[in-house]
Formats: C-alpha cells, structure tokens, sequence
C-alpha cells in the first residue's frame, strides 16, 4: 500500500472510531436525561380530562403505569434515532475523512514525488553528474535530498577516480608487456638464435599474449560496468555478422562450424562494447568447442527487445554451475573453461555490458553438450 492509501486510511479509521466513541457517550447521556428525577417519578397528584387524582385514587395508578411506558416508548424511540443519525453521521464523516485524508497526503507527499522523480531520472540516464538540488523549505524532505545528493557525489567521485585509476594502471601494465613482447620477438628472429632460444621465446610470447588479454579483459570490465551514456541507434545483426566474419578463420582452424540465422534486430547503446560483449560470446562457443564441433548464433527482434542467442556443442555443463560461469576468474571443473587462451574474463564482461545497456543474460546447458547464451537487449524505434 501507498503512503497516501495508508494515511487515507488511518484518517478514515481514526474518524470512525472517535464518531462511534461519540455517538454511544451521546446515546448514554440522552437515554441519563430521559430517565424521570426523583421528584417527579411519584407526583403529588395527576390531571387526567380536567380531573385531579391523589395517590389514593385508583386511577393514580393506571395513569402512572401509562405514564411510565409513553415514557419508556419515547425514551426508546429518541434512543435508536440518536444512535441511526449519529452512526449515520459517523459514517459519513469517516468517508469525508477519508478523502481529505488522501488529499492531505497528496499535497504533503508533492515534495517527496518531485525529489524521487529527480532520484529516478538520474538513475536512469546513468548520469552521477545530475542532482536533485531541492529548493523547497527546511525540513525532513530537503534533508533526505541534501543526504542523496552527497551520496550521488561520493558516487560521481568514486567512480571518476576508478576509471582514472582503470586507466593509468592499464596504460602501465601494457607499456612493460609492449616492451617484452619487442624484445623477446628481436630475440627470436636473430639469426643465431638456437631452437631453444626460438622455443623459449614462443612460450614467452604466449605468456606475454594472454597477460594482455587478461588486461585487456579488465579494462572491458571495468568500462562496461559504466554507465553508457551515450546511446546510439545500430543493428545488431551488423555487430554480429561482422564479428562472425572475423572469427571464421580461427572457426576453421579448430574445425568449427558456425550457423547463423540472423534477422533485424535494432537496437541502441555503445556499439564498440556491444560488439565485445558479441566476440566473447563467438570466441568461447569456437574455443571451448571441440573438433567437428558446430556453434549456431541467432539475432531476432520481438517486442520491445532484441535478442541474440549463441549455442554451441562440447562438453556437458553441470546446471549447478550455471551462474558460475558468468563470475570473473570462475571455472569450471572440467575442461570447458580450462582453455590456454582463456582469461576468465568473457563471460563476466557479456554480463556487464549488457546490464550497462539495460539488458539480461541468460545461459542454460544443452542436453547433447555444450552451452546456450541468450542475451536481450533493449528494442530501438526504426
């Protein structure tokens, strides 16, 4: 229930509840009132048709028995009316205040409702530069404003500080492994290298490769677990086929069949990550694949999302292990996610850049082996 439904509410109860509070103490007095005082219950004499009747007469009695139930009919009779106006009225005043309630809460809550729609949109436009900046009076709602904007600045300053500190690492780390990648493929070249020389430099050169692969993998991970503020309209299917072009000479070295069934499937955001997000998917449906083995990638557009779905035979995935996969430096225990070529990496990154996107990633095992990726991503407006 809403805050107004609730205060609506109580207003209504706690009207209700202090009307029949009042009407049964209303009720109680005029029924005290209506009761004859002692000096009256036995009168010195009674008139009855211009006749005056002692306490001795016969018809004393009878006309004080009449008396007494006109009485007691009248003492009823203005009891129920009290009590049906009165519960009436009661009513009434519950449903009135009920609706003043819900009024009133509205009127009070405006504040609130313009300070979450400022909260909502910053939310939503992935913009930590944003503020809610409320300039309404002192009170509880400008402080809850004032502690959300701190927030949203201790956000804006962490996050600014993590991308420089992504990025200066990053530039770090790859200036040394440059410098050993030249060095180590001069040494191998030269003429008078041994084969020892030239195996050595091989092996360091793969260990050189996958270093960078790995940083590499973490810059995409830090950067799509930004926000992606500028969106920008792109098929799908063009990311796809582009990625699957390029992934075909490695397809048929490891003698991997790729099916694709693409169809349209418009959508918006950051293609240089999407199209990431769409490699590593390729890339570990071929790699943790075996020989003769097929990879089948789809593209679609339904409703208000797109969808790519990438599945591919190998080796049987325990269900259990499932939501493993998508954790950075998680492998399984077989030889799935054991590759030489791996970084840990790739499906971590698929996971976050499509939630930077507003999106969802899905992954179920294949009964013949193997893994199927489904990825949905919000539908852009032709």
């Amino acid at each position: 229930m809403s805050v107004r439904f609730r205060l609506a509410v109580i207003c209504g109860t706690v009207t209700l509840y202090v009307g029949v509070m009042l009407v049964g103490g209303l009720a109680f007095l005029v029924r005290q009132s209506l009761e004859p005082r002692d000096g009256l219950r036995h009168p010195a004499y009674i008139r009855v048709a211009g006749m005056f009747y002692s306490p001795e007469h016969s018809e004393y009695r009878v006309a004080e028995q009449r008396v007494a139930q006109v009485r007691r009919v009248y003492q009823a009779d203005t009891i129920n009316k009290v009590l049906t106006l009165g519960g009436l009225a009661v009513f009434v005043s519950a449903g009135l205040a009920t609706v003043i309630g819900w009024r009133a809460a509205t009127w009070a809550l405006r504040p609130v409702r313009e300070v979450t729609a400022s909260a909502r949109h910053i939310a939503q436009s992935h913009d930590l530069s944003g503020r809610i900046t409320y300039a309404g009076r002192d009170g509880e709602v400008k402080e809850l404003a004032d502690i959300v904007d701190t927030i949203v600045g201790r956000l804006a300053r962490s996050f600014d500080g993590q991308r420089r500190f992504v990025a200066n690492a990053s530039h770090e780390l790859r200036t040394p492994l440059t410098i050993n990648r030249t060095l180590v493929d001069v040494a191998v070249r030269r003429p008078d290298a041994t084969e020892d020389v030239k195996r050595l430099g091989e092996s360091l050169l793969l260990v050189n490769a996958r270093h960078e692969r790995l940083i590499d993998g973490l810059l995409a991970l830090t950067e799509g677990e930004q926000a992606v503020l500028d969106r920008r309209p792109f098929d799908l299917t063009d990311v796809v086929e582009h990625v699957l072009d390029l992934a075909g000479k490695e397809a048929g070295e490891r003698e991997v069949a790729i099916h694709r069934l693409l169809d349209p499937a418009p959508t918006a955001g950051e293609p240089v990550l999407v199209e990431r997000l769409v490699q590593n998917l390729v890339e570990n449906a071929i790699r943790h694949n075996h020989a003769d083995g097929e990879v089948w990638v789809s593209t679609r557009s339904r409703a208000d999302r797109v969808e790519l779905v990438v599945a591919n035979t190998g080796l049987p995935v325990p269900h259990y292990e499932i939501e493993t996969i998508f954790e950075p430096f998680r492998r399984l225990h077989g030889d799935r996610l054991r590759s030489e070529r791996g970084s840990g990496l790739g499906l971590s990154i698929v996971r976050v850049v499509a939630e930077a996107h507003g999106g969802t990633v899905t992954a179920s095992s294949r009964e013949e082996g193997g893994l199927t990726v489904a990825v949905e991503l919000p539908r852009e407006s032709p």
